[in-house]
């Protein structure tokens, strides 16, 4: 079932969203300073392109370190992300169909807005 899941996911809206934080991480590698940012954009672009059967949990070892670069994130890139993942989610949720898939839209909001100090781990 998961695998029809994020098949259909694919299709409607993992590969844009998987394009949107590849362009992310993309602009984080050319700017040298911010390489950490791109590592934490291509780990979320590969999660949002495949995310039924993983789950998003916090890192016990994240600290003050993770806070501030999440500040940084959200400044840089985090905010259109997520706006993506929000006009995603209710160009979804139109269809009876998209409902789930825009749920799951609306659940990864919060880790596109804040991702450092997370870890995506299989459910």
């Amino acid at each position: 079932m998961k695998t029809l899941l994020n098949i259909i996911w694919l299709i409607l809206s993992g590969f844009w969203l998987f394009l949107g934080y590849m362009l992310a991480a993309l602009l984080m590698f050319v700017l040298i300073v911010t390489i950490p940012w791109g590592i934490a954009a291509a780990r979320l672009g590969v999660y949002a392109l495949w995310p039924f059967g993983k789950e998003v949990v916090d890192r016990p070892t994240a600290g003050v370190g993770s806070a501030l670069g999440n500040v940084i994130w959200l400044l840089l890139a985090g905010w259109w992300i997520a706006l993506g993942h929000i006009i995603s989610g209710v160009a979804l949720c139109i269809t009876i169909i998209g409902i789930p898939f825009g749920w799951a839209n609306f659940k990864m909001v919060p880790i596109a807005l804040l991702p450092l100090g997370k870890e995506i781990v299989d459910a």
